[in-house]
């Protein structure tokens, strides 16, 4: 089993060229690395609702469900520890209202889509992301290796 998950990333011109919203994480799972906004779809919620309300909740940025471009699917599969499972869908939104603010979960910042900071992210990210970012719909399997950090293999079932 899975869990349902969403990630958000807000995407916008900025000085550099091309930016996108992350986060460090400062609770919970994936605390200390660089992540994407998003979290647990709850029960009633569509897989957009989930996207907005978790943008908002840890950005204080609101965005209309009508504003997300679906991104595809990626499932996570952690065969060392399998309640880690998820099914996560990706949106990204190029329009939105408010500033990133932090809030008790997320410390946000911009970064340049050319420079990624892979490093300091889940291993995962530099597979799939940069994909995300240019407009891709993404279809993968990620599959960890027994210490949960890197990457075993990567399942790619995108159309193209």
């Amino acid at each position: 089993m899975s869990a349902a998950v969403t990630l958000c990333f807000l995407v916008r011109d900025g000085r550099a060229g091309r930016e996108v919203l992350l986060g460090l994480k400062k609770t919970g799972f994936g605390r200390g690395k660089i992540v994407g906004l998003g979290g647990h779809v709850e029960p009633g919620e569509t897989d957009a609702e989930a996207a907005c309300r978790e943008v908002y909740e840890e950005s204080g940025v609101l965005v209309r469900q009508e504003d997300l471009r679906d991104a595809g699917l990626v499932v996570f599969d952690f065969p060392a520890r399998p309640e880690w499972n998820m099914s996560t869908r990706l949106f990204v939104a190029a329009q939105w209202s408010g500033e990133p603010v932090e809030t008790a979960e997320i410390l946000p910042e911009w970064f340049g889509t050319a420079a990624l900071p892979v490093e300091r992210m889940w291993q995962d990210a530099a597979h799939w992301l940069p994909l995300a970012l240019d407009g891709t719909v993404l279809r993968l399997t990620v599959v960890m290796d027994d210490d949960n950090e890197s990457v075993r293999e990567v399942l790619d079932y995108t159309s193209r």
